[in-house]
């Protein structure tokens, strides 16, 4: 039975909590007993007379911590209805329409009504209190009437200002929080270098986000940025007290309750990862309830689908991983795909991608086409076509399918993203893999461990992402090449470097296993098979290979 499945329940009892969270219109059903809030209980004391205003403004900002922007904007707004004189609510609505790492940028309506909330707040920040007119002064170094083509100036004048207001208020939790968000933005995903050196900056988010933790261990937004902050670090293990704290910290918020599951696919916990998703998938049933036009949260919906089978395929759940795969891409609203088709576009054809990975060959060549303005995707099917055809020995139709991949390629825009990196790299991936599969196929093995072993050095340069933008680590398929040609040492150390980038990860525990086991290392071999079945325990795949495009050996 699906782990969705099994939290129907709670699904029920958290919309219920949910709606009765976010009015209006909602109240009157109980909460369930000893629940948390949905919203959580973080407050920050404003200047209003009103406590519903009060309240309004904490779900706003609790939302606004959680990436929550557009239901943030509503609690704002509505804190402005109740106290029009209420300084912050409007501070809040400029904030939300800002820039932050998964869109780093200011579209003219948002910079518009950015402006417009702003210079509300500026006119009554006289009636506020200190902290709160430093807040709002910072803010407006962060917007311009008429927005610039580069507005990176903008977002190093605010991240600056910020940092004085937390010099002068080193007590502050949320200034601490709010300060720490502003410098991460100016490096979206970039906090760390490929060698794991901290990047400018990051270091002083780092001690900020700590600071604030230890002032207040419980604030949403300093366990969700910290956590962000050190899952591409070489110390990953770091973010495990906070991404503990957020399994049910904010119920409510399925991004926040998601959130751990970064930290857990670091540090091996591929079990906890599928549950922090699954759980956030029935926030998300709730939030849906409220907020049927979610705009841009609509790809976080998305996200906890797509990590969810992330983690199912690392522990050999395909019948789940291939749910949570059609669930994702079904999800996605048509709006959505209109207006943001260029983010959605390397999502599409993630059904084939998890049916490639469980070997299903001939699912995979019934799965339809792409829209055909998303260019990635129809690459990425090609591609899965290419290597569907290649496992089923049909040559010549996998040699007609190797050159459309050529035209799909070809017809990706230089500028072209997928996640977090240039789709020349991940179609760079893609054709080198298929093409040393191939070549392993007629036996030419070292041709193929030099394709693989060059697909496997771009994937290390990949900008780092949670889920990986390439979702099936080329290692699977070089060391099952490796073993087929004879060589378990190369097979082992391959391996063993996999389960650095992805600990405890099934997949890489049998291929060690059986490269051991080949070298007649059988104590050693013996140990992994014990990891092993602990992560396998609750698959439906039993493995021959590390890759389903390779024979066993």
């Amino acid at each position: 039975m699906s782990t969705r499945t099994l939290l129907s329940g709670a699904a029920l009892a958290l919309a219920v909590a949910f709606a009765m969270a976010i009015p209006p219109g909602c109240a009157g059903s109980p909460k369930p007993p000893a629940a948390r809030p949905a919203l959580g209980d973080h407050s920050y004391r404003i200047t209003t007379s009103s406590a519903d205003a009060q309240a309004a403004f904490d779900r706003g900002l609790t939302l606004a911590y959680g990436f929550s922007h557009e239901a943030a904007i509503e609690q704002f707004r509505k804190a402005a209805e109740i106290d029009p004189g209420c300084a912050m609510a409007y501070w809040g609505i400029a904030l939300v329409n800002g820039p932050h790492i998964n869109f780093p940028m200011v579209p003219p309506d948002k910079a518009k009504s950015a402006w417009e909330a702003l210079t509300r707040a500026r006119a009554l920040a006289p009636r506020a209190g200190a902290v709160e007119q430093e807040l709002i002064a910072a803010l407006a170094k962060r917007y311009a009437e008429k927005q610039p083509e580069d507005r990176a100036p903008l977002d190093q004048a605010y991240a600056a200002a910020m940092r004085e207001v937390w010099k002068a208020h080193p007590r502050d939790a949320d200034v601490a929080t709010l300060f720490a968000e502003s410098m991460m933005d100016l490096r979206p995903w970039d906090l760390f270098t490929k060698d794991g050196s901290p990047q400018p900056g990051t270091e002083e988010i780092l001690a900020t986000l700590e600071t604030a933790l230890s002032l207040d261990p419980l604030h949403p937004g300093a366990n969700h940025l910290y956590s962000h902050a050190v899952e591409a670090s070489p110390h990953p293990e770091k973010g495990k007290a906070a991404a503990d704290r957020l399994r049910d910290l904010v119920p409510g918020i399925s991004h926040l309750v998601h959130m751990p599951s970064h930290i857990d696919a670091r540090v091996g916990r591929w079990s906890q990862a599928s549950q922090a998703n699954a759980t956030a998938m029935t926030a998300d049933a709730a939030y849906r309830a409220v907020h049927p036009r979610p705009g841009f949260y609509a790809m976080y919906m998305a996200h906890n689908d797509h990590f969810y089978a992330f983690a199912a395929m690392m522990q050999g759940q395909g019948a789940e991983a291939l749910e949570a795969a059609r669930a994702m891409v079904r999800a996605i609203p048509g709006e959505f795909l209109r207006d943001y088709a260029e983010v959605a576009d390397g999502y599409m054809p993630f059904a084939s991608e998890v049916l490639m990975r469980f070997g299903r060959w001939d699912d995979v060549l019934a799965e339809e086409a792409p829209p055909r303005n998303m260019p990635i995707a129809n690459a990425l099917w090609r591609y899965t076509r290419a290597v569907s055809l290649t496992a089923l020995g049909r040559r010549g139709e996998a040699d007609a399918e190797r050159e459309e991949l050529g035209r799909a390629v070809a017809a990706v825009p230089a500028a072209a993203t997928f996640g977090n990196n240039p789709a020349t790299l991940l179609l760079g991936i893609a054709t080198r893999t298929l093409d040393g599969e191939r070549a392993a196929n007629t036996h030419d093995y070292a041709a193929a461990v030099r394709l693989l072993r060059e697909a496997a050095a771009i994937e290390d340069g990949l900008r780092y992402n949670e889920p990986p933008d390439w979702i099936q680590p080329v290692r699977h398929t070089l060391g099952a090449v490796l073993l087929r040609a004879g060589r378990p040492a190369d097979a082992e150390a391959v391996y063993r470097e996999d389960l650095v980038r992805y600990p405890e990860n099934g997949w890489s525990l049998w291929g060690l296993e059986r490269a051991l086991r080949l070298q007649k290392k059988d104590a050693e071999a013996d140990a992994m098979k014990k990891r092993f079945d602990a992560v396998w325990s609750r698959a439906d795949l039993t493995l021959a290979s590390t890759c389903l495009c390779q024979p066993g050996v």
